[in-house]
């Protein structure tokens, strides 16, 4: 069996995105196997909730737009959560921001 690298492989991608469009950019990053950490607030990106879905919170939109990513919740209105995401930054190749 042959492993597949893509060309985007050890590519690390931040996305502080929500609802469609910016979690649509980045899953297509992910598809081209860069390493996509989305943050989400501890509330969730509102497209958790939108859909059909058999567990709370798991919208099957929301699934499809965020498909291979890994995620972090993290408080942004807090100190110590802003510093977490500039950590977070700092060591990410790629920053993708997406404003409603």
């Amino acid at each position: 069996m042959t492993s597949f690298e893509g060309p985007l492989a050890g590519v690390r991608v931040l996305g502080l995105t929500s609802v469609v469009s910016g979690p649509f950019a980045t899953q297509i990053l992910a598809q081209l196997c860069a390493d996509v950490i989305k943050v989400e607030s501890p509330q969730g990106d509102d497209l958790r909730r939108v859909g059909p879905m058999r567990n709370a919170g798991m919208g099957s939109i929301f699934l499809h737009a965020n498909g291979g990513k890994m995620s972090v919740a993290l408080d942004l209105k807090t100190a110590e959560g802003r510093e977490d995401l500039l950590a977070m930054v700092a060591e990410a190749d790629v920053f993708v921001s997406q404003l409603r």
